[in-house]
C-alpha cells in the first residue's frame, strides 16, 4: 500500500537559530521523496473555528497578533508574523493525516509541536495542540466519536493530558523519560509525580532505560489505549528525543531500539484494526541528520508492517 504523509514548506516559520531544529521537516520530506510506498501531499491549514474548539480566544489572538508578547511566546518560540500561518499548517497536517488514516488505515504528518500545548497557553515548543485540534475537528464533522493518543516523546505529554480531563472520549497514554510541568522538563523522573486520571495514564522510563525496559513499558501501556473502549482513531506521537545522544535524554536507546518501538506500535494498531496517524515529535541532537534518521526509520517501520 501507499502511505500518505502531509508536508508543506510553510511548516517552518522563520524563527532563526533555535534549539528546535525547524529544518528537520524539509529534511525528512526530502528523504521521503525517494522512498517507494510514500506519497507526499500538502494539507489545508486549520481554521480559527478549529482552534477555538480547543484553545481560548485570548490565546489564539495572541499567537496571531503577537500581543501580549509573553502569551504569544509562551511556547518558547520568538514571535514573528509568520508563526500563526505556520502552526495553522502544521495543525492542518494532523487533521489531514487523521482523516486519511480513517480512510486508508494509516497516514502521517511531517510536523511536530503539539503535546505540551494547553487550552490557554503554549509550552515546550508546542503552540496549538494539533492532536486534540484534529480529534475535535473530526468529531465536529461526524467522522469519529473517540480518539486515543499514544505518546512516546521523551517528555510527558502534559498538555494533552490536561485537555483530556474535560474530554472523556479522549484517551491519552504517555510513556516518558522526562517529566514536564509548568514549561520545565525534569530529567529525573523520580523528582516529580503528576496525577493520572481515568482517561490519561502515564508510565515513566527510568534513567538509563534500554530496549528491554522500554518494550516492557510498552507491553503495559499499549493495552491502556483500549481501557475506555475501542477508539475510532489512534494518534501516535513518535518522538526522536528518547535517542541516547539527545541532550535532554537520560535514556540508553539507539536508532534500532526506536525503530523497534515504532514497529510495535504499528503492529498493535494493525492487530487491533485501529486507524493510526502519527506525527514527528521532538528531537534536539546537535547533528540534525540523526534526528531525521529517527523519523525516517518510523516511516520504514510503518512500511514494514503495512506494506505487505
Amino acid at each position: 500500500m501507499t502511505i500518505t504523509a502531509y508536508y508543506d514548506p510553510g511548516y517552518a516559520a522563520p524563527i532563526g537559530k533555535h534549539v528546535m531544529p525547524i529544518t528537520k521537516f524539509s529534511m525528512v520530506a526530502d528523504g521521503l521523496r525517494t522512498r517507494p510506498g510514500i506519497r507526499l501531499e500538502r494539507p489545508d491549514p486549520v481554521t480559527e473555528e478549529d482552534l477555538l474548539r480547543v484553545h481560548t480566544r485570548a490565546y489564539v489572538d495572541a499567537v496571531r497578533t503577537g500581543e501580549p508578547r509573553a502569551l504569544a511566546e509562551s511556547q518558547k518560540f520568538p514571535w514573528t508574523p509568520e508563526l500563526y500561518p505556520s502552526v495553522c499548517l502544521t495543525n492542518g497536517g494532523v487533521v489531514a493525516a487523521s482523516r486519511r488514516a480513517l480512510r486508508d488505515g494509516i497516514a502521517a504528518a511531517v510536523a511536530s509541536g503539539f503535546h505540551h500545548s494547553h487550552a490557554d497557553h503554549g509550552e515546550g515548543f508546542c503552540t496549538f495542540n494539533g492532536l486534540v485540534v484534529a480529534a475535535e475537528a473530526l468529531r465536529a464533522a461526524g467522522e469519529l466519536s473517540s480518539v486515543a493518543v499514544f505518546d512516546m516523546d521523551l517528555h510527558y505529554g502534559n498538555g494533552t493530558a490536561a485537555l483530556a480531563t474535560t474530554r472523556p472520549w479522549l484517551t491519552n497514554v504517555s510513556l516518558y523519560g522526562n517529566d514536564y510541568h509548568q514549561n520545565k522538563p525534569y530529567s529525573d523522573v523520580t523528582v516529580l509525580h503528576h496525577a493520572d486520571g481515568p482517561n490519561h495514564r502515564s508510565i515513566a522510563l527510568p534513567n538509563g532505560c534500554r530496549r528491554d525496559g522500554m518494550l516492557a513499558a510498552m507491553e503495559q501501556g499499549l493495552p491502556l489505549l483500549l481501557e475506555q473502549g475501542r477508539p475510532d482513531l489512534l494518534l501516535y506521537q513518535a518522538g526522536a528525543d528518547p535517542y541516547r545522544e539527545d541532550p535532554y535524554s537520560p535514556l540508553d536507546l539507539d536508532h534500532d531500539d526506536l525503530r523497534e518501538r515504532d514497529r510495535l506500535v504499528f503492529e498493535f494498531a494493525k492487530a487491533e484494526r485501529l486507524p493510526i496517524a502519527w506525527v514527528l515529535a521532538g528531537g534536539y541532537t546537535e547533528d540534525t541528520t540523526k534526528v531525521v534518521q529517527v523519523h525516517l526509520n518510523t516511516f520504514d517501520a510503518a512500511l514494514e508492517v503495512y506494506g505487505g
